[in-house]
Order: structure tokens, then sequence, then C-alpha cells
């Protein structure tokens, strides 16, 4: 028996025991979790702290210490929230879990489009695997492939468990062709608020009004295979539940200079954000870049202007 294998059958009893635990009591020990990794251990408090003092320079230091406080709450909410995914009912995940318009799926089903529906670090993504019973579309959801292959056949098959379907960030775009040339119409989930590495990097733009790498697959997949693209705004209106309203981007992006449907996210993103920081995930590190962009993308966005 090798490694990863016995890491899996030791942690596996553990994880499926706590799942089936209620989110009350989870939420209990979220609390305790928080004061130890925020009190205690400091996780990443510099970087959230540099990622607020970037975003909100017109807060004061003690409005600024509020929301990093209440981030982290909902930082280790998102993964007790996760923990609960693996065994939550469906009953329990359509009360918790509601999305407000999902008849905009039906216009695009008439169409006969697939969508590429953006989401961010925002809120709850992670309960999104329930969406497939609120469309005709086969629904795909992107991951990024857990490194011990036991763990990683556990989480795409519970996570499919509702009828959706997982695919690692690798398999997405062969996935893509794959339904397109079958003329499969589906809808595929992707988070694009993280930073791309910069020699990956295509376009720079700003967020927060601090000019930073962009990840543009979304937008580029959409124009080539004539995607409709949906944005996914969350709310949550109390602990432990959250509204999803969908709003249209675009049912036909077109092949223009730039990426204007990239900046219509960023600009929804950071509307969102504005409205409830302490929903978003700051201990990424967004700014890693900045002032790192190439000359001859400054010459692009002085041009633009």
């Amino acid at each position: 028996m090798n490694k990863d294998r016995i890491i899996f059958h030791i942690v596996y009893p553990i994880i499926y025991l706590l799942a089936k635990l209620p989110l009350w009591f989870l939420y209990g020990v979220s609390n305790l979790i928080y004061y130890l990794i925020y009190y205690i251990i400091g996780y990443r408090k510099k970087t959230v702290r540099k990622n607020l003092a970037l975003c909100f320079p017109n807060k004061s230091e003690k409005e600024r210490l509020e929301i990093e406080k209440k981030s982290f709450r909902h930082f280790v909410d998102i993964f007790i929230e996760m923990l609960k995914g693996f065994g939550i009912p469906q009953k329990e995940i359509d009360k918790r879990y509601k999305y407000t318009n999902p008849q905009i799926f039906r216009e695009i089903e008439k169409l006969n489009k697939s969508v590429i529906l953006l989401g961010a670090h925002y809120g709850n993504w992670e309960w999104l695997f329930n969406i497939n019973h609120h469309t005709r579309l086969q629904c795909y959801g992107a991951y990024r492939k857990v490194k011990n292959p036991y763990f990683d056949r556990f989480v795409k098959e519970n996570r499919g468990r509702f009828g959706s379907n997982f695919i690692t960030t690798k398999e997405t775009i062969p996935q893509i062709v794959k339904n397109y040339r079958k003329g499969i119409h589906s809808m595929y989930g992707l988070l694009s608020d993280q930073t791309p590495h910069i020699s990956k990097t295509h376009y720079w733009a700003p967020f927060f009004g601090h000019i930073v790498p962009i990840h543009t697959g979304a937008e580029m997949l959409a124009q080539r295979f004539d995607f409709a693209v949906i944005y996914m705004r969350v709310k949550m209106p109390k602990r432990g539940f959250y509204e999803i309203t969908f709003e249209l981007l675009t049912e036909s992006p077109e092949k223009t200079k730039g990426y204007p449907m990239t900046d219509l996210y960023l600009r929804k993103l950071e509307k969102d954000i504005q409205e409830r920081p302490e929903l978003y995930f700051w201990t990424h590190k967004r700014f890693k870049y900045l002032g790192k962009m190439p000359k001859d993308n400054q010459d692009v966005l002085i041009k633009n202007k």
C-alpha cells in the first residue's frame, strides 16, 4: 500500500464523519479555528492587510481592520462549508444555496448555445454543484487537480453526485472542444479572479485602481466557440445562506480589439466586493506583480485610454 493510499484511508473517515455533522456545530468549530488562525498563527495576515490597504485607501485603519477580521471568519467558514459539501443532502443545499433567476438558462437554451459561467473567490462557490437541476445544459466545473490521486477521485465523484461534471483545469479546453464538435450544449463554471503567471499573461488591466495581470481565457474561449457569458453574483443574507443571481454579460461575444467582456466582469466583481468586502478571499496575492507590467503592455494601455 503506497503512501497516498495510506493517507487517504486515514483522513477519509474523518472527512466523512465531519461532513455528516450539522452546520450549527461545524460553525462552532469554525469560530475556534478562526481564533487559532487569526490570533495565534496569523496566517497570511500581512498579505490581507496589504491587499486591503491597496483596495481601500480611503478607509481608516480601524475600518480595514474590521474588514480583515470578518474576512478571516468567512475564510474559515468557506472551508467548513466545503467540508460539509461532501455530505450535505440535496434538500439542505437547495435551502441554503438559492438561485434567484435560473430562467436565464432557458433563454440561452433556446439559442442552442453553450455558456461560460464566470464566478470569483467571493461568497461561496463551493456549493454550485447543484446547478444542473436548473438547466438542461450539461454542467462542468473546473478545479485544480488534487496531488493525491485517491483524494482527487473522491472529490470528483463526490462533487458530481448531484449530476454536475468536474474536470481539472488541464482537461477543460479538451472537454470544451470535444463537446463543441459533438454539438453538446454545456455550461462551464470558471473562477477568473486569480492572478495568472506573468509569463502567461496576455492582458493587464485596472483592478481597484491598480494595473495587474488578468485572466482572459474565458473571453478567448467565448469568442472562439461563440459561447454566451454569464456573471454569477453572490449575496449572503446570513451565515450559511446564499443567493445567486445570474447576469448576462454577452450572448455572442464579438472578436474585437482588447478584452471588453473581461473588463465588464472586473467592474461587476469590484462592485460586489465594494458592497461586502469581507466575503472576498483577500489571502490571495492578487497584487504580487504590481509595477511589473512590461513596457509593451504599458504602451497598449496608453493608446487605449
